[in-house]
């Protein structure tokens, strides 16, 4: 081989070694970017909303340390929609392309994520409904018996009433937001109990806003005239306070509302008189269930144990799943219930403000 020959040769092959060089460089690249690799152990969790207290003070520090718990290599990336459908379909879509390989997702809006479960799942990535059943084609639902909590508000709203639950009482209902599919169960649920047995003489969506709910109760006021409401129908406890704000600007004595999530300040009103109910839908058994969906859909596993039963989403599709059970509170059984359960604790309900009302409640 003469001189010239040589070079071109080595020319050839420094040139080929250096592109097999960057092509390794490149391929190492890709498993360490946005996109994610195969092996990925990243679980997406996200929530609706910021203004609902239980979902960044329970949900999300219980599902995490479940999820470590189970898996301690596994990582939660965590987004919260702030009551934005759109938001919540880019954060999503952002997992996605972060590599994350399930995502356990309480939707905003329950059609309006439907694309973005379609997209995911196109992709391989699995999806747990958390709490509201989301369209598309998602893995499992984890939630409660969410008609039977309609159920256990109404028959609260009822005890409450006692004597005055007649067919010429006026009560008010003031729903859910009509995109989470919960609302459309919580009502029917409610109905159930207080159809035939009281007027319902006012019903509205509060889209799970205090402000719109003491917007609405002030135009049930108007309508119906203060002193012939007997009891309101609340659908969650934000809702709840912003009622009972109203009721009190409009000087209507302690009339029977319901409400549910058990927040502090609910149980507080109760102690105090101004709320009749809540519903306590127990947060822990909810977010283990659901970490444990999530770790075994990652890992590959079955989940027909976990998801024992099955139900129909807005979109048709059949979805495995786990309905936990809700339990009414009242003035009666606060202690045997959030305060047993570590939920609230006698110290953070009884405050000052509201020392010599749990005296009378038998909470000090």
């Amino acid at each position: 081989m003469n001189a010239t020959m040589r070079r071109v040769v080595i020319g050839a092959t420094a040139v080929s070694m250096a592109l097999s060089i960057a092509a390794c460089g490149k391929a190492g690249d890709d498993k360490d970017s946005d996109s994610g690799s195969s092996d990925s152990k990243s679980i997406g969790l996200l929530l609706p909303d910021s203004v609902t207290a239980r979902y960044e003070k329970f949900d999300k520090p219980l599902f995490e340390a479940k999820v470590k718990e189970l898996c301690s290599d596994c990582d939660v990336q965590y987004a919260n929609a702030a009551a934005d459908p759109a938001k919540q379909a880019q954060q999503m879509s952002s997992m996605v392309t972060k590599g994350v390989k399930v995502i356990v997702i309480s939707a905003q809006d329950s059609a309006a994520i439907k694309s973005s479960i379609q997209s995911a799942v196109d992709k391989g990535v699995k999806v747990v409904a958390y709490d509201r059943l989301a369209q598309g084609p998602v893995s499992a639902y984890v939630s409660f018996d969410n008609e039977k909590v309609g159920e256990l508000q109404g028959q609260a709203l009822l005890d409450a009433l006692g004597s005055k639950a007649t067919t010429k009482s006026k009560v008010v209902m003031i729903n859910g937001d009509d995109a989470d599919p919960n609302a459309a169960q919580f009502k029917a649920g409610a109905h159930k109990i207080l159809d035939g047995k009281v007027d319902i003489a006012y019903e509205q969506s509060g889209l799970w806003k205090d402000t719109v709910a003491a917007q609405k109760m002030s135009a049930a006021i108007t309508q119906l005239g203060a002193k012939n409401i007997a009891g309101v129908y609340a659908a969650n406890d934000g809702m709840a306070g912003g009622i009972a704000n109203t009721l009190k600007g409009a000087k209507i004595g302690d009339i029977p509302l319901t409400g549910q999530d058990a927040e502090l300040a609910a149980i507080q009103r109760i102690v105090a008189g101004t709320q009749s109910a809540t519903v306590y839908k127990a947060y822990k058994p909810e977010a283990d269930t659901a970490a444990e969906l999530a770790v075994n859909l990652l890992e590959g596993k079955d989940i027909k144990s976990l998801a024992d039963t099955t139900v129909t989403s807005g979109s048709g599709d059949k979805v495995q799943a786990k309905l936990l059970t809700p339990v009414s509170v009242t003035v009666d059984n606060i202690k045997d219930t959030v305060v047993k359960d570590g939920l609230w604790s006698v110290a953070e309900i009884c405050t000052a403000e509201y020392a010599a009302a749990c005296k009378t409640a038998g909470l000090q």
